[in-house]
């Protein structure tokens, strides 16, 4: 144990070198509102870049232009798929990459020169974007797009799109008034310190844990079996449920001076509708959904108060984007996306925008995920299989992360989604408060 928390803690203070080395490249940006206007640098180009023959503009040289606080913008045009796109790339770093906070995109049709849209990055991450699109002779619509969802998608305003080539930006998104929601682009990591200092805390008590199937820690501190209640022999350790308590555990115990029961967890909160559902339940095809949901509300009761424990509270159901753009096969289309489904949560392919908006919307939360799925039966029931702790927030720079600690181990958001691709994750919210003493 000895060696594995020396190794454990050699290998943060490595990756803590490399991240603070590195996050200061990353700390550029400023709140929207605050981006430079290149207005007038699109005016000066618009005759020889913006409204000029595309087979002329795709030959135009490379430049270089200062706006008038001396930042550089480099322009220049590039074709795709039978499109042209003029690109206003901000630098970042000593490169123009077009996706830097405040690069603007003007993208045509390549053959006609017909206007298709119009993309600004109000934040330097390349998945994350605002795009105009003409909507008639004398008006445009609005879209924003955050990691392949459409937060918003269609928004109309009243202004032709020719004007918008020109128009600064900020007299653009004002006149859309408060229908765009540039919240979304303004975090305030001042929000988000208890879940910096939460996760610093986790991390340095991982190395004291281990995996072990169906184990938990139960109210007197014992390292039991869920299912029996049996006590461990060594090595002792915590499958994804017992791990998620130990999680909640560290936030409680400080202040009540107790762990949770293991029967209290397994309470049957989720009504069972049918002799078939409780057949299903001998083989744990809601445990998953009762436990967390159980965990929540004894968080919810501590840390909040009575009257919030409620299922409807804790539980996340709300729906902040209703489409998703699909990449499968190679073309880029847009499908719907589903949204809550009672008992079951969300579709796993919009978690992460979904965890953005939440971290945006609910700072100072983290989630614990039920994952789930249908199983090949007649009728179909859904099976909840595994659990995991989900921490969305936004570091000291301003930078979205999401953490995943799961099966007394951190993992990371990618290989989540790729272990469960056809699976649903119902979520539960948990305070963080700062304090965890597990």
């Amino acid at each position: 144990m000895l060696l594995s928390s020396i190794k454990y803690t050699l290998k943060w203070t490595v990756l803590g070198i490399l991240l603070f080395s590195f996050s200061p490249l990353f700390a550029a940006d400023v709140q929207s509102s605050a981006i430079q206007d290149d207005s007038a640098l699109r005016l000066l180009i618009q005759d020889t870049w913006l409204t000029e023959r595309p087979s002329v503009v795709i030959n135009n040289r490379t430049i270089i232009r200062n706006l008038p606080g001396g930042e550089p913008i480099q322009v220049r045009a590039e074709g795709r798929n039978n499109e042209i796109s003029v690109i206003l790339a901000r630098e970042r770093n000593g490169s123009y990459p077009g996706w830097a906070q405040g690069s603007w995109i003007y993208t045509r049709n390549l053959n006609t020169g017909a206007p298709l849209r119009i993309r600004m990055f109000l934040r330097s991450d390349p998945q994350m974007y605002i795009q105009w699109r003409p909507l008639g002779t004398d008006k445009s619509q609005i879209d924003l797009v955050i990691y392949d969802a459409y937060i918003v998608r269609g928004l109309p305003i009243g202004i032709p799109f020719d004007r918008l080539l020109t128009m600064p930006v900020q007299e653009v998104l004002s006149a859309a008034g408060n229908r765009f929601p540039r919240r979304y682009f303004d975090p305030d990591p001042r929000l988000y310190r208890n879940i910096n200092t939460f996760v610093a805390r986790m991390r340095a008590a991982l190395p004291s844990i281990a995996y072990e199937d169906d184990g938990a820690i139960d109210e007197t501190g014992a390292f039991i079996f869920i299912e029996n209640l049996r006590k461990q022999n060594e090595p002792v350790g915590l499958n994804c449920s017992g791990f998620a308590k130990w999680v909640i555990d560290g936030m409680l115990r400080p202040v009540t001076g107790k762990r949770l029961t293991i029967a209290s967890l397994k309470h049957h909160i989720t009504p069972r509708t049918s002799s078939l559902a409780a057949n299903f339940e001998e083989r744990d095809s809601l445990f998953g959904l009762d436990w967390t949901r159980n965990l929540a509300l004894e968080t919810a009761r501590v840390l909040r108060s009575p009257d919030y424990a409620t299922v409807e509270n804790v539980e996340v159901r709300t729906e902040t984007f209703a489409s998703l753009i699909d990449r499968t096969g190679g073309r880029v289309t847009i499908k719907s996306y589903p949204g809550f489904l009672l008992n079951a949560g969300f579709s796993i392919e919009g978690l992460r925008p979904l965890l953005y908006t939440l971290a945006i919307n609910e700072p100072g939360y983290i989630y614990l995920a039920s994952v789930n799925r249908e199983r090949d039966t007649k009728p179909p029931q859904r099976q909840h299989y595994h659990v995991a702790v989900l921490v969305p927030f936004f570091n000291e720079y301003g930078n979205f992360q999401t953490l995943v600690f799961e099966s007394a181990e951190e993992t990371n958001l990618a290989g989540f989604l790729s272990r469960h691709p056809e699976g649903m994750v119902n979520l539960v919210r948990i305070p963080v408060e700062g304090v965890f003493e597990p």
